[in-house]
């Protein structure tokens, strides 16, 4: 029975890597998928989960110590401060905060101050992680202010030094649960999340469709009629198809390493497992579909 079961996988196994569909989504459009996605959620340079944002920071004329000490706070918070020698560069940058005149003077004088912010991609998670950052920084700013002042003394860059020199009665210990510290973004997102989907997508489409193709020209008519026992044909059928997930998964994870750098991290024997898991779920289900559907339309629609 294993025999013959290996005798099928393996013949269905080079038949479908003789076909030029599965050639083109197994081996071709995975690799764009990966520089497509992952430039455009992070980039090559962001594949090692550098947190920094850089923000352009226009001050005007004797804006003073204030300023100055927001711009630490900004640093302190993985901000990239800047500050661009023309107009035109401060236009182009795509966060930008702007420090009226005479910001330090207007504040010590009790009155309101109105700093302006703009980014280019406010939108999503990102664009509300940097505005939350940028009003902890001014909050932080107007907390130390209040300290400093507290004895009655003038508010100077000595007295924020000295806040900062305070010994901290009260800490809070932030930690994140699990091995990783860092969230995946840019290609080390990207590059898992499209190997399971094109896996998804060439065993079920490929697998339920020759599958239908074999019973209407009458092959599976043909195997049934063999001496092999019907145990082995589905058994080299459901294996020919994992063995193909498996080629299109080792084939992304070598090419997601040696081009794009990918770092799968240390835990190989269960990453492994779970893939091959994956594998032989897409490679059920699509012979599943197969058995459902009554046309190659039908196999691709379910």
């Amino acid at each position: 029975m294993l025999r013959n079961a290996l005798f099928i996988a393996r013949k269905d196994l080079k038949y479908s890597l003789r076909q030029r569909e599965t050639i083109l989504w197994t081996f071709i459009m995975p690799i764009i998928f990966f520089y497509f996605i992952g430039t455009i959620t992070g980039g090559m340079g962001n594949a090692g989960g550098s947190s920094t944002t850089r923000i352009a920071l226009e001050t005007g004329q004797n804006a003073g110590f204030l300023a100055e000490e927001l711009s630490e706070r900004l640093e302190a918070l993985d901000f990239t401060v800047s500050e661009p020698e023309s107009e035109e560069t401060f236009a182009a940058a795509s966060r930008r905060l702007s420090i009226p005149a005479d910001f330090t003077d207007t504040v010590l004088a009790g009155q309101q101050v109105t700093l302006q912010y703009h980014a280019a991609d406010s939108s999503g998670l990102g664009g509300d992680f940097d505005e939350i950052r940028l009003q902890r920084a001014i909050y932080t700013l107007i907390a130390d202010m209040i300290v400093a002042t507290e004895h009655g003394e003038a508010l100077s860059t000595e007295s924020f030094q000295r806040v900062e020199d305070l010994p901290r009665f009260l800490t809070l210990e932030v930690s994140r649960a699990g091995k990783r510290k860092k969230i995946p973004n840019g290609f080390e997102q990207a590059i898992p999340g499209t190997m399971v989907m094109f896996t998804l997508l060439v065993l079920l489409s490929s697998g339920a469709v020759l599958l239908v193709v074999e019973r209407r020209q009458g092959l599976l008519r043909r195997l049934a009629s063999s001496p092999m026992s019907r145990g082995s044909v589905v058994l080299g059928k459901w294996g020919g198809k994992v063995v193909l997930g498996l080629i299109q998964i080792a084939f992304a994870m070598l090419a997601g390493t040696l081009i794009f750098k990918m770092d799968w991290g240390p835990e190989w024997p269960m990453l492994l497992l779970v893939l091959a898991a994956w594998a032989s779920l897409c490679a059920s289900l699509g012979m599943l579909l197969g058995c459902l559907a009554r046309s190659e339309g039908q196999a691709v629609g379910l």
